[in-house]
């Protein structure tokens, strides 16, 4: 990816909406249309006229650079995950947690503050730095999620957070899962949606100089997680798809001011 025009992202988002609309709501596709049509009108005015360098980075790269950042707020698709997850973990028994692809620990400090002992694994230094700032009471060990440096049935649970999107293969880590997992251990894992994956929604950052970037993502279908599950030998409980709304979707979440009605896209 190269130079992208970020007032094309808010036209597809738009266009969402005036789909979603066009039967059932005349009124309000109306409005979407002409927001689609004063953006193209003005060329030369945000946000058409808002344009980024977002190279492509592998997983190692990209957080190398987006970990001086990530924890700044801002981000619309953790401001929808994090509760969700936050309230599964709230269920599970205190005992030893495995947080895979664990990034700067947010998922670690919330776990050893309710009592469990934690190890985390991820493929990138510069995001165990921060997690081991963020929560030190954790044990680290760098590993990829195809090969976890952790042992076969040592964990209660396994918490993974939005990284199986940088997976090519799903099978692989989720076998590796249900290897560390013990007998009736918990595995809570959040990761893009499939569709938001389709319209080509990719973990964009933008680093502590200002420049832009994205991590390399693959998009992978309900399927897809499905039978890498069966093949573990693991069963879905449970599913939550939270619904992107105005607040989530709010000027201060995102890199510039989406559309006011651009919400109803979701």
């Amino acid at each position: 990816m190269g130079r992208v025009n970020v007032g094309h992202h808010v036209v597809g988002v738009v266009g969402l909406a005036l789909l979603r609309t066009w039967q059932s709501d005349q009124v309000s596709a109306g409005e979407f249309l002409q927001e689609i049509a004063g953006i193209v009108a003005a060329p030369g005015q945000p946000p058409l006229s808002a344009e980024l360098d977002v190279p492509v980075f592998d997983v190692e790269s990209g957080y190398a650079l987006w970990a001086g950042t990530y924890d700044d707020g801002g981000n619309p698709l953790i401001a929808i995950e994090e509760p969700v997850m936050r309230g599964l973990i709230d269920e599970l028994p205190t005992g030893h947690v495995l947080d895979a692809a664990c990034g700067t620990g947010r998922y670690a400090r919330y776990l050893l503050d309710r009592g469990h002992t934690v190890v985390g694994v991820d493929t990138s230094n510069a995001m165990l730095a921060k997690a081991r700032e963020r929560a030190p009471e954790a044990a680290y060990r760098p590993g990829q999620l195809e090969a976890l440096p952790v042992e076969s049935a040592s964990q209660d649970a396994v918490v993974c957070g939005l990284a199986l999107t940088h997976c090519e293969n799903l099978a692989r880590p989720i076998a590796e899962f249900a290897r560390v997992l013990r007998p009736g251990g918990r595995l809570l894992l959040s990761d893009f949606h499939p569709t938001m994956a389709c319209l080509m929604g990719t973990a964009l950052f933008i680093a502590e100089d200002g420049s832009a970037g994205s991590v390399r993502t693959f998009h992978h279908l309900h399927s897809t997680y499905l039978d890498a599950f069966a093949a573990a030998g693991l069963r879905v409980e449970r599913t939550v798809e939270p619904i992107n709304d105005s607040d989530s979707l709010g000027p201060d979440s995102t890199l510039f001011s989406l559309p006011r009605n651009a919400a109803r896209a979701a």
